[in-house]
């Protein structure tokens, strides 16, 4: 650890800097997943200043809501005031606003709210009804104020009267929520049944769809606010709304598949999974180059292949080869043992890269990757690893699975006759140049003990 500066007994300059400044209208969420929590955190994470104007205390937690209170709207509208008349608001977005007045009262201070994300929050995702009955009506006059309206599927089919099954339903909700006069409508596919997730995008100008694969979770509290928040955040920051909805829903992507495990219930989405992934990078790339350093010390160079070897190390949240920092031009053999090529650099990998981010989709926990040569010794070393050791044959791989596809199909292939996470994945296509072993780890210093226990039985 570096020793603390001391002091110069000088006072220093501040060295302000000026985000923008976002402000929440909502409900607070005692259980920290959902509401004005979610909000600020998302707010601060996609880099703007997080306000608020609380509109009802909820005691509520991950199995559902117990109990709430609206506030006085008088104080509802204080906290507005109170934002907007010292802040330079950028954006703003509302979650729960409970009854009709809270929303007339958005309403009469739009013309104050620019970039006005207008989250519907009627249901928690427990179940538990956050608007009162005769507040549905109201919402028609403050969709009519908004930049986005933000409906989940039951959200769009209260507001429409339309039925919202499938994406075509959904693009019509958009367009009518657009006909009631706001500037555009994002209608989310969350609760459209099918593999993917499909949310829509509806303006004046055409419809945009964003499509992800839908994750196996029951882990979505807070997802609208998050979605909602990031999104008036972006807006804040001066995106166009095509980039700043795409954007979201990739955050809201990786925020949901690596939910925080909280609670009794299904947990929360992971509001600060974008903030905590770019923090790992440099510590990631610093492990990839000390597992580069230990293996030209070892010189390993039986189990380099005649294309190079690539160690690959992901981020903790990676979801593209972009997020897994690798040696750039391979380690190569030498006549005085191996060497990289280049230095260690995010995206600089391709095959090791998909490879590890499939293995990624069966063990998240996995974040180190190396390919190594195959020949008789190296294969019968393999035994001496602590774990199994997983095969697939490429010749049995479909034409239908491209060139791109196919580290992720023989992973895949691999990981599904493993009985858990293998510790090496083996392409038996033959002996030499052609073959190839993936050894994978979730720790580097594992890895790097993995080679060499191959290289000494080799």
């Amino acid at each position: 650890m570096w020793p603390p500066v001391k002091s110069s007994g000088m006072t220093r300059a501040d060295a302000p800097v000026t985000p923008p400044v976002v402000l929440t209208v909502a409900g607070s969420d005692s259980g920290g997943g959902a509401g004005i929590q979610a909000d600020v955190k998302t707010i601060e994470a996609c880099g703007g200043f997080g306000t608020s104007a609380i509109t009802s205390i909820t005691a509520q937690n991950t199995t559902g809501v117990q109990g709430q209170h609206l506030l006085p709207i008088e104080q509802i509208e204080a906290q507005i005031e109170a934002v907007t008349g010292d802040f330079d608001v950028a954006a703003v977005k509302t979650g729960m606003l409970a009854t009709s007045d809270v929303i007339d009262l958005v309403v009469e201070h739009a013309a104050d709210l620019p970039n006005l994300v207008v989250d519907p929050v009627m249901v928690a995702a427990s179940g538990d009804r956050l608007l009162a009955a005769e507040a549905e009506d109201a919402y028609e006059t403050l969709i009519a104020e908004a930049t986005l309206v933000t409906p989940n599927a039951d959200e769009a089919a209260v507001l429409t009267g339309r039925d919202v099954d499938d994406p075509e339903a959904a693009e019509q909700a958009g367009r009518d929520l657009v006909e009631m006069g706001a500037d555009s409508a994002l209608v989310k596919g969350g609760h459209v049944p099918g593999d993917a997730v499909v949310d829509t995008l509806v303006t004046e100008d055409g419809v945009t769809t964003f499509r992800h694969d839908r994750i196996d979770t029951e882990a979505t509290h807070g997802s609208g606010c998050t979605l909602s928040s990031a999104i008036a955040t972006q807006l804040a920051h001066g995106d166009d709304l095509p980039t700043a909805v795409g954007d979201s829903i990739d955050l809201l992507a990786s925020a949901v598949r690596y939910n925080l495990d909280v609670g009794e219930g299904p947990g929360a989405v992971h509001h600060l999974v974008q903030t905590r992934n770019d923090a790992a990078r440099h510590p990631t790339g610093e492990a990839v180059e000390r597992a580069v350093s230990a293996l030209v010390k070892a010189d390993v160079s039986t189990l380099v292949p005649e294309r190079g070897m690539t160690v690959a190390g992901a981020t903790p949240y990676a979801e593209t080869p972009d997020a897994v920092a690798a040696v750039e031009g391979r380690i190569a053999r030498t006549m005085d043992g191996v060497r990289p090529n280049r230095g260690v650099r995010f995206g600089a990998s391709t095959t090791v890269a998909r490879a590890l981010l499939a293995a990624r989709e069966h063990d998240p926990a996995v974040r180190f990757a190396v390919d190594c040569r195959l020949t008789d010794a190296i294969e019968d070393a393999l035994a001496s690893l602590d774990g199994s050791v997983a095969t697939y044959d490429p010749d049995e791989q479909p034409d239908e699975v491209s060139d791109d596809a196919a580290a992720q199909w023989g992973i895949d292939r691999a990981f599904g006759t493993s009985d858990g996470t293998p510790v090496a994945v083996v392409g038996r296509e033959g002996v030499g140049t052609d073959g190839r072993v993936m050894l994978l780890a979730a720790d580097v210093d594992d890895l790097v003990s993995r080679v060499e226990t191959i290289g000494d039985g080799a």
